[in-house]
């Protein structure tokens, strides 16, 4: 418990301060001691801009660190000296110029809802929004950003960052390097191992029947343990056992996403898997801020570590809203964009794709009034703290939201989206 409390003190703050490049107090930031957070206010962190380093500790019991690197982001160390931790994990940057948004003027009342988002009507659960940002036609026609965030800050997308890897996945697929029906993914899931069974798209789907804990409020679960006390998130997550047959069960598990991220790192290659993300995605639709963080093994934490502006999340929603191109570049197949927003059978009421939400959880608002007049075909990546990206096709529209909502359900995404719909055109 004490390794995770320090573990995550540690990586939130190395993100934000030189991540994101935002003045943190290491004690008393929302995002560290805030409401439900209380009781990281007991773990003591330091941060040290000549080394960019945060170092985070309990009681002088157990301390974590984490490492910065520019163009490769925050990680936390495990049994390794800060400077050699990243010794071989080269860092990138992507290199393509970026036109910029074209900008169009929203209607009032379109402004009036993204002002609103702005608000706190409840102070005992506050919102905390950070960023909006809503495009319609590729066209930007509101935004704002709250005191003491700029439109060029990459801020965390945590499992937003989960359709990014759909992505990454679907250009593998298309080269033929992959296929959705392939079994025996991982040399310690070969037969008669039942774990053998397992199916890429099971993966995708989140209905592979391992037994994985979500439970981000328990240091315990699989998930915590995972992110904030283990060096190998793909392998933590791999070691899991079977509690249901593969692709019978739907079962949402950050760490099924890892295990994607190893399987990709295996078929690119090391010599080229620091560089492709950013080849077969960031440059090729202008992502210039996207960067991925890695774990202490080198594999990128797809499951919750991305950082990108508002504006470049919402560059890679209008690659799906376009049905996977950027200009006359196929980046996407458009098979794999049907194929991703396809329903997954053994999801509840239908609301999971294949790393991408189909309908909001309850927790959000996805049971309420507002979210029955969404329209259909509206999907949605959905991350810690309220981050969403929302895609929808009926009025051509990509719609961002970031922010550090710690108590979720004071962000009702429903309300937010059915009134933005409301408000254009």
């Amino acid at each position: 418990m004490l390794a995770v409390a320090a573990g995550y003190k540690a990586k939130v703050l190395a993100t934000g301060a030189f991540g994101s490049g935002r003045t943190m107090d290491p004690q008393r930031d929302d995002q560290i001691s805030a409401d439900a957070y209380w009781l990281l206010r007991l773990v003591r962190a330091r941060i040290d801009f000549d080394t960019r380093t945060v170092t985070a500790s309990v009681l002088g019991i157990v301390s974590r660190t984490a490492v910065h690197r520019d163009g490769r982001g925050a990680t936390l160390q495990q049994g390794k000296a800060a400077p050699a931790l990243l010794a071989g994990f080269p860092a990138v940057f992507n290199g393509r110029s970026d036109a910029g948004w074209l900008e169009a003027p929203g209607s009032p009342a379109l402004h009036r809802v993204v002002d609103a988002a702005f608000e706190e009507p409840d102070p005992a659960r506050l919102r905390r929004t950070q960023a909006v940002v809503v495009v319609q036609d590729g066209r930007i026609v509101a935004e704002r950003y709250a005191s003491g965030i700029k439109a060029d800050m990459p801020l965390p997308g945590w499992s937003m960052t989960k359709s990014v890897l759909s992505a990454l996945i679907g250009t593998l697929v298309s080269e033929g390097r992959v296929t959705i029906g392939q079994q025996e993914l991982l040399p310690e899931w070969r037969s008669p191992d039942p774990r053998s069974a397992i199916t890429l798209e099971d993966l995708l789907r989140m209905r592979s029947g391992l037994r994985f804990s979500e439970a981000y409020a328990n240091p315990w679960s699989d998930v915590a343990q995972m992110l904030y006390n283990c060096g190998d998130t793909a392998a933590y997550a791999a070691s899991r056992p079977l509690a249901a047959p593969p692709g019978h069960v739907w079962h949402y598990a950050t760490g099924t996403t890892n295990i994607l991220s190893f399987i990709a790192r295996r078929v690119v290659g090391d010599e080229r898997y620091w560089t492709w993300p950013a080849r077969v995605l960031f440059e090729r639709v202008g992502m210039r801020s996207a960067v991925l963080e890695p774990d202490a093994s080198g594999t990128f934490v797809c499951s919750s570590y991305m950082l990108a502006t508002a504006r470049d999340w919402a560059r890679y929603g209008q690659l799906w809203l376009n049905r996977g191109t950027h200009g006359d570049d196929e980046v996407l197949s458009e098979d794999w964009v049907r194929f991703s927003t396809t329903p997954t059978p053994q999801s509840p009421d239908l609301r999971y794709g294949a790393h991408w939400w189909l309908k909001l959880n309850p927790d959000i608002g996805g049971d309420s009034s507002d979210a029955r007049t969404i329209s259909n075909d509206t999907y949605y990546g959905v991350g810690h703290e309220g981050q969403t990206l929302t895609i929808m096709p009926s009025k051509r529209a990509v719609i961002v939201r970031l922010g550090a909502s710690i108590y979720i359900d004071a962000w009702n995404q429903a309300a937010f989206i059915a009134r933005i719909q409301d408000a254009l055109e």
